[in-house]
């Protein structure tokens, strides 16, 4: 399953925001994201056309099963590597920022070959 990485983006920050327990909005994308409304409304637009999002009538966004699975699996990567890069010693701010840019590029084989040593490491 291949999704552009600004997809995989809106997704993770959809399944973040989600947590709160309140509906989604694109407005609150947006600020996360920081992106402009009219980015948000076009991304919506496609993930919800691909079936990875759904919206009601009020804009509240879900998260579909094929969205909340890669959702997952890309906020689990972001964790991962950022709490090991801070592990190394990088300021939380980078280690974030570069767990971003590494969590799209990553094949999942050396993900789960860095998240096993990593926790065993712990």
């Amino acid at each position: 399953m291949q999704i552009r990485e600004s997809a995989e983006d809106y997704l993770e920050a959809i399944l973040i925001l989600s947590r709160t327990g309140e509906g989604v909005r694109s407005v609150e994308i947006a600020s996360m994201l920081n992106v402009s409304k009219p980015s948000v409304s076009h991304a919506m637009k496609l993930l919800r056309e691909d079936g990875y999002i759904a919206m009601d009538r009020y804009g509240t966004v879900t998260l579909l099963e094929k969205g909340a699975e890669i959702a997952g699996r890309i906020y689990e990567r972001h964790m991962i590597l950022s709490e090991m890069l801070m592990s190394l010693g990088v300021s939380e701010e980078t280690a974030k920022s570069d767990a971003c840019k590494i969590e799209h590029d990553i094949s999942e084989e050396t993900f789960e070959i860095i998240k096993a040593h990593f926790r065993r490491s712990k």
